[in-house]
Order: C-alpha cells, then structure tokens, then sequence
C-alpha cells in the first residue's frame, strides 16, 4: 500500500481531506486507517448518498453517487418505532439509471441505542434471523412484501439487462430464498394461532364440559330448593 499518492485534489474536492493534506475532523482514526485499507465512506445528507473508496493501490478515487426514496432525517425517526424500508439507486451512470437498486431496511438496537443498517442482499440471512426473532406477526409481513417487491424488480431486470442476467440471477436467489424461510415461519405461525383458537373452541363447546356445568347448577339448584324448605319448615 502506498499513502504518498494519494489522489489528493479528488480527497480535498470531497472534503475528505483538508488543504493542509489532513483528514477531515469529521473521520476519527479508525475510519481512516479502514479507508486506507480499501474500506468505503458513506456520507448521507437528506435523500442523498456518496460512497467513497480508494483502489489501483491507493491511487485512484471510486465516488458513487445514489439517491433515496426518503431522507435520511425521516428514516431515522420512523425506524425507531417499526423497522423502516428504503430504496436506493445509483445515479452516476445514467446509462444504466434504475438498474442498481439496493433496498434497505433500518432497525432500531434497544442494545446499542442506534439505528443499524441492513442490505438485502450482502446482510440477508442476519436480517431474516433478526426479524423472525421478533416473533411479531406484523412486522414478518411487512418484511414479505418488501421481498416480494425486490423480487419483482430483479426478475424484470433479468429481462431488460440480458447481459447482467448471471449477477441479476445470483441476487435473485438470495432473495427468494429468504422469501421461502420467512413464508414458511409465517404459515407456522398462523397454524399455531388457528391451533390456540380451535383449543379455545373446543373448550367452550366440549360436552363434557356443558354437561358438567349443567350438574353443577343442578346440584346447586337442589341445594337452593332444600334451603327453601328448611325456612319455610322453621318458620311455621
């Protein structure tokens, strides 16, 4: 790795680094050594996104630039109370403009106290086991749609970018797999629900069980009948 070429004048033009050739105060020691080891910067700022990082051996600036379908101000207010979907697509290459669209979703961690980011497609598996372990109907749902969203999308693409069609398909896969884990956790759930409220039924309507409250306000009946006789035979 060589820091001394540095593509500086794309650094400073980004504000990545200052005129004195520093870093920006807004990076602490462990974003830049990460930057230096060929991590990305991610800068947001209201439906904006730039993601910046380093390659050829440190002598060459990648700058993505995307767009949201919410602002970042939003995302985090929402997403502290339900988990919060967003879409994004890059707008650098207008050519293949609307075909790179990552979808997103933002959970608050109760843990932590901060909002984590998870991709669809790089944090699947993870964002599959954290929401199933909710164990909140709702929001499993919710979770369904978007994948059936994203999963519409990637099959349309296939089609309109042939020769993207291996990536579209690998992506693809994974989407459709978590699909098939989070239905199946969904039909398990609504068996389980259907379950309880048929015991509850069969409860009520058991005939053993009217048949014993029937005896019991039989016998009470009997016993409310004796007492009667017994006023009725003391006060004569």
């Amino acid at each position: 790795m060589n820091n001394n070429t540095l593509p500086t004048d794309e650094l400073k033009k980004y504000g990545i680094i200052n005129e004195d050739l520093l870093f920006s105060e807004k990076l602490n020691a462990d974003d830049i050594q990460k930057f230096l080891q060929g991590y990305t910067i991610v800068a947001d700022h209201d439906k904006n996104r730039a993601t910046f990082q380093l390659s050829d051996n440190n002598t060459q600036l990648k700058v993505i630039f995307l767009e949201r379908d919410k602002s970042i101000s939003e995302i985090l207010v929402n997403s502290k109370n339900k988990i919060e979907y967003s879409e994004i697509q890059d707008i650098s290459n207008q050519k293949e403009a609307g075909f790179t669209i990552e979808k997103k979703a933002f959970i608050f961690d109760k843990e932590t106290n901060k909002i984590v980011e998870f991709d669809f497609i790089k944090n699947a598996r993870e964002l599959t086991a954290i929401i199933a372990d909710k164990k909140n109907t709702e929001e499993l749902n919710r979770y369904i749609a978007e994948l059936l969203k994203l999963k519409s999308f990637l099959q349309d693409k296939i089609v309109q970018f042939p020769e993207m069609a291996k990536k579209i398909t690998n992506d693809l896969n994974i989407v459709s797999k978590e699909f098939n884990t989070v239905a199946g956790i969904s039909e398990k759930q609504n068996h389980s629900q259907k379950q309880e409220k048929s015991n509850v039924q069969l409860n009520v309507n058991d005939p053993d069980v009217y048949q014993d409250a029937n005896r019991m306000r039989e016998e009470e009946s009997q016993d409310q009948d004796e007492e009667i006789q017994k006023s009725r035979g003391f006060r004569r």
